[in-house]
């Protein structure tokens, strides 16, 4: 978006903005001709069909990325995925073996972890991959493939844009996948794209509102000593993205869990100084999601009766949901796994107004850089 500079009061801003056009660019490159990923992928096209495994292995926000695909990997292909943190790789043994994928993911293409990762891959003998925004980065010229991110570059140190479009860019990797796995057919193919496609108009028509929402919510609960970000399936890369977030820009203390786990020890911290940020959207032509949602809005209940407060990114019209909570944001309809697109960015805005209001420095969080280059 040029000229964003000058349209909003700080670069993250312009760029938690920029969002739906770097997805367009990332989706349309892509999926160009209807094809998914083909001119990227054909250095391993061979070992797409052969992988029976995939591990990815990032850290920070690219790491939140890789746990949203892992789900979008195996529920779409059937291919089995483990996500590693790229400072744990090299240090234990991964079982790399012919039929296996590494996927190594970061914003900077340097990220000294991520890098040491991708080379320690290929000491194993393992197929390579990396996902960037940086084109003739490390990662870029030494995995065997790379898929980038066409999110321009991205000047605030937090991640935004190019977090959403690495997940974009996992959903298609997910769609070749199944088409090359024969786990979806032409049409079901054709019809993923469709949904992928309209993503990027449905986060621009939802923006200005979540903004405004956003800035209430955080002159609510800017002041609030603990948050407590959750989310069941997909949805749980999702809590843990919100709640980086939240600790980079405004400083305050925030985790991530799946949705059942605050029961087992974490609901000690519900009260009236803490927030529990629930993920709770439902995709109601997915069984699944619908059953997750249903015990999402239980534990809701549960921080209501004990005295909680709570925000929840909710699907529109959900006024259930919205009646345990104290804010709400509310997505537009979507699959399940495209969910956490939308999802994402009223966590960004949030994040971003909490620490506006706090008087912190929201392009340059302290002790905070663009690229860890040491491992």
């Amino acid at each position: 978006m040029k000229g964003s500079a000058n349209r909003f009061p700080h670069v993250l801003l312009g760029e938690i903005y920029e969002q739906p056009q770097a997805l367009r660019h990332t989706i349309d490159r892509g999926s160009e001709g209807q094809q998914l990923l083909s001119a990227e992928l054909q250095p391993v096209t061979e070992a797409l069909g052969g992988c029976r495994r995939v591990i990815i292995a990032a850290s920070g926000s690219s790491r939140h990325a890789g746990l949203a695909g892992e789900i979008m990997i195996e529920d779409l292909s059937g291919v089995a995925v483990d996500v590693e943190y790229a400072s744990e790789y090299s240090c234990r043994s991964s079982h790399t073996g012919s039929d296996t994928l590494v996927m190594v993911i970061s914003q900077s293409g340097e990220t000294g972890d991520a890098v040491t990762a991708l080379r320690e891959a290929t000491r194993r003998g393992a197929i390579t991959i990396g996902v960037t925004n940086v084109p003739n980065s490390t990662i870029a010229r030494e995995a065997a493939a790379c898929l980038l991110t066409r999110a321009t570059p991205e000047l605030a140190v937090p991640a935004t844009k190019s977090f959403t479009t690495q997940l974009s860019l996992l959903h298609l990797l997910a769609l070749r996948l199944a088409a090359v796995k024969e786990r979806m057919d032409s049409v079901a193919i054709r019809s993923g794209l469709k949904a992928l496609g309209a993503v990027p108009a449905t986060l621009e028509a939802s923006l200005a509102r979540w903004d405004s929402a956003a800035l209430e919510a955080a002159r609510e609960f800017h002041q609030n000593s603990a948050f407590l970000f959750i989310g069941r399936g997909v949805h749980y890369a999702i809590a843990r993205e919100g709640a980086l977030k939240l600790k980079e820009l405004s400083y305050a203390h925030a985790e991530g869990y799946p949705a059942g786990e605050l029961l087992h020890g974490p609901n000690a911290l519900v009260s009236e100084s803490s927030v529990v940020v629930a993920l709770a959207t439902c995709d109601h032509a997915d069984a699944g999601s619908v059953a997750r949602y249903r015990k999402t809005r239980a534990v809701l209940e549960y921080v209501k009766r004990h005295g909680g407060k709570a925000i929840a990114i909710t699907t529109e019209g959900d006024s259930e949901v919205a009646a345990l909570t104290d804010r709400s944001f509310g997505v537009a309809a979507a699959p399940e796994l495209l969910l956490p697109i939308l999802e994402v960015v009223p966590l960004q805005l949030f994040a971003y107004h909490t620490a506006v209001l706090k008087g912190f420095d929201v392009d340059h969080p302290r002790n905070l850089v663009k690229a860890v280059l040491t491992s």
